[in-house]
């Protein structure tokens, strides 16, 4: 059977999948906080037809192996944490990260081990705790929740660069109140797993095994720990770029054309060789 047909049949996969990320990149384009994906491909273990011949005695010079490739398979399919661009929203609660960092989100209070998110379209609920648009708690520098009511009696506030909550009470007096939002830094954001909701849970490749996602959870604007400031009032978008996406998309387009091209030249070569005993 001939080579080349399968060789076609993995590259139309390959393409395929890159279609899929592509796709998802293009879906989530306006999706807060998202970071896009990109696919990498490496070649299949090569056939050798013909093994390497030395030289002898510098009188006869050497032969190269002669090697038929075998298709292509994905190397990987990675995420890429460049920083979207800035939205201005003028909305106190909408949090980003100017710089490298995830805040720190919570299911339910005494969830051990944080979920992180880039997206910062945050609010405070009915009992005055800083949420999630889907519920979850947001968490402090040391994995509390942030609770208004446990501060004092606040009728307004602000949110300072390195995620200080600084209130104002019924009598206009102004508190800094000690209370930062947390912000994680992982030694690789790349091997976070997404679980959907724009949110990453750790993995065995985004930090030491043996060491719990909580203990990366510190101070935004934190030099020493190179964790980016906080801006209030603002969110970071997608960092999707639609121009380059839209390339990939022809590429992978014309790239899968070609590969099925290589199956149905191969099926009429067999066909030819079907045709010989006629």
């Amino acid at each position: 059977m001939l080579r080349s047909l399968y060789s076609g049949v993995s590259g139309m996969r390959g393409f395929q999948t890159k279609l899929d990320v592509i796709g998802n990149n293009i879906a989530n384009v306006n999706t807060v906080g998202f970071k896009g994906g990109r696919v990498m491909f490496k070649d299949i273990l090569s056939q050798t037809v013909a093994g390497v011949t030395p030289s002898i005695d510098g009188t006869k010079g050497g032969v190269n192996a002669k090697q038929i490739g075998l298709g292509v398979s994905i190397s990987a399919v990675d995420t890429i944490h460049t920083p979207g661009s800035a939205m201005t929203t003028n909305v106190p609660t909408d949090l980003r990260i100017d710089g490298d960092g995830f805040f720190a989100i919570k299911a339910t209070p005494d969830q051990e081990q944080p979920y992180l998110t880039r997206a910062g379209n945050f609010t405070f609920d009915a009992n005055n705790q800083l949420v999630t648009v889907d519920g979850m708690y947001v968490t402090d520098s040391g994995g509390a929740i942030i609770d208004l009511d446990t501060i004092g009696n606040v009728t307004a506030f602000s949110i300072s660069n390195a995620g200080e909550l600084i209130t104002v009470d019924d009598t206009g007096a102004t508190a800094n109140t000690g209370v930062f939002i947390g912000v994680v830094k992982v030694p690789n954001p790349a091997g976070l797993e997404k679980i959907g909701g724009n949110l990453y849970r750790q993995s065995p490749n985004s930090n030491d095994s043996g060491t719990p996602i909580s203990d990366f959870l510190g101070l935004a604007n934190d030099a020493a720990r190179g964790t980016g400031a906080i801006v209030s009032g603002q969110l970071e978008m997608s960092n999707v770029d639609l121009t380059a996406e839209f390339t990939e998309m022809i590429v992978a387009q014309r790239g899968f054309q070609s590969n099925a091209r290589i199956i149905t030249t191969s099926d009429e070569i067999l066909q030819e060789v079907v045709n010989l005993k006629h």
